[in-house]
């Protein structure tokens, strides 16, 4: 699963608003652990409930990082890698998450966008989505989509 998204602001202040635990906790979910290059981590996401642990695979501040989950939810291992991209005042990002259960995509894919769009809203010092409310909306949309796979 791919999502991309650009930001209107600097590549710096995405990079450490996706990779500072005390900012991650405004907008996603609080994490523990050490979210340096080969460090450990447990985190609980604000939109779905889900506590998973994981651990950092890849770090090269501030253009990428990479890092491997699991949890109760989704037992199978899953990686998740970001890719920031400047452009000019913007920041382009693309996240790609893998590993996933095909019937689980739907789910996954909303919860992804309700992510982005909490950061959106973090960086321009707003206030997360009712993920509730908003998994109710994009559910259905993402389970029309074509999956290769299927």
């Amino acid at each position: 699963m791919r999502i991309e998204n650009r930001f209107r602001t600097g590549i710096d202040e995405v990079w450490s608003a996706l990779t500072d635990p005390s900012r991650l906790a405004q907008w996603l979910g609080g994490f523990e652990g050490d979210l340096q290059l080969g460090g450990s981590y447990q985190a609980h996401f604000f939109s779905s409930g889900a506590d998973v642990s994981g651990r950092v695979e890849a770090c090269e501040p501030p253009r990428h990082f990479s890092v491997t989950n699991k949890g109760a939810h989704a037992p199978n291992e899953q990686v998740v890698e970001a890719t920031l991209t400047a452009d000019g005042d913007e920041t382009v990002l693309v996240l790609e998450q893998r590993g996933l259960r095909l019937d689980w995509i739907a789910a996954f894919a909303a919860g992804l966008q309700i992510h982005i769009e909490d950061l959106a809203s973090h960086l321009t010092g707003g206030d997360r989505c009712d993920s509730d409310a908003r998994m109710g909306e994009l559910i259905p949309a993402y389970e029309t989509v074509p999956i290769d796979g299927r």
